[in-house]
């Protein structure tokens, strides 16, 4: 076990490099920083954002970082710690509240998610906005790509995951689930997408658009209520979700 401690704030999203060499946490003190895994060495701070930093990603290859917050804004990090870029044109006009990259390393792409109810696809090659996503009636919690880059899925406040062709940016179609989602995965083995929500993990099977199932949570001794879900992880071979 190890500790990487340094932040002075809420630690709001943690990502892995690709090879799992490198951690990389976003905190409520304005700052990201990058560890070494095997070590616990701080290896980099990243300082830029002027409010909270909610979220983070490390592009397909390990040499772009991603970050959004609630100064409205998404930028853009070398590994030295570096801003590249500020995404400031037809940016979100409200707190940046998730981001991933796609897989795909032909055609690099970005999503974003704010809290101005849309979801942005971007450029990283020259970090134009491509597609401006519009549907969801509430702040988006979570953007997901599908393994093979072609899909993007979003979750809402507005209890809806919604699907998108990534190279059109249309909308595909959309799940509801009855109450706001936090998180979302697309498992890396099949053709399904999970929701993490108050109540319960929902998957879905995409081909049937059909609810594979409802995993309900175990009652905590001592405690009243049940445990609402707020994070889910597939492992890479898609045997296992993790969820917390």
């Amino acid at each position: 076990n190890r500790r990487l401690e340094g932040h002075k704030g809420f630690i709001s999203d943690v990502a892995l490099s690709n090879n799992a060499e490198f951690a990389l946490s976003a905190s409520w003190d304005k700052s990201l920083r990058l560890w070494n895994v095997k070590t616990g060495a701080l290896m980099g701070k990243f300082l830029g954002h002027t409010k909270d930093v909610l979220t983070c990603a490390f592009s397909p290859d390990n040499r772009h970082i991603l970050s959004g917050g609630r100064d409205n804004k998404l930028k853009v990090w070398n590994v030295k710690g570096e801003c590249v870029y500020t995404l400031d044109r037809e940016s979100h006009t409200d707190w940046v509240s998730c981001v991933r990259f796609s897989p795909a390393t032909q055609n690099p792409v970005f999503v974003s998610g704010g809290w101005d109810n849309l979801v942005k696809v971007w450029s990283l090659t020259d970090f134009r906005c491509l597609h401006t996503l519009r549907g969801h009636t509430g702040y988006i919690s979570s953007v997901t790509v599908s393994p093979d880059g072609s899909l993007c899925a979003s979750a809402s406040k507005d209890g809806t995951a919604r699907l998108w062709d990534l190279s059109r940016g249309e909308n595909m179609y959309e799940l509801t689930c009855d109450e706001p989602i936090n998180q979302i995965s697309f498992s890396p083995s099949r053709y399904w997408l999970c929701a993490a929500t108050e109540t319960k993990i929902r998957v879905w099977d995409l081909e049937n658009k059909k609810t594979v199932a409802d995993l309900l949570p175990h009652k905590v001794e001592g405690k009243k209520s049940l445990p609402s879900c707020t994070s889910i992880a597939w492992s890479a071979d898609g045997m296992t979700l993790y969820s917390g």
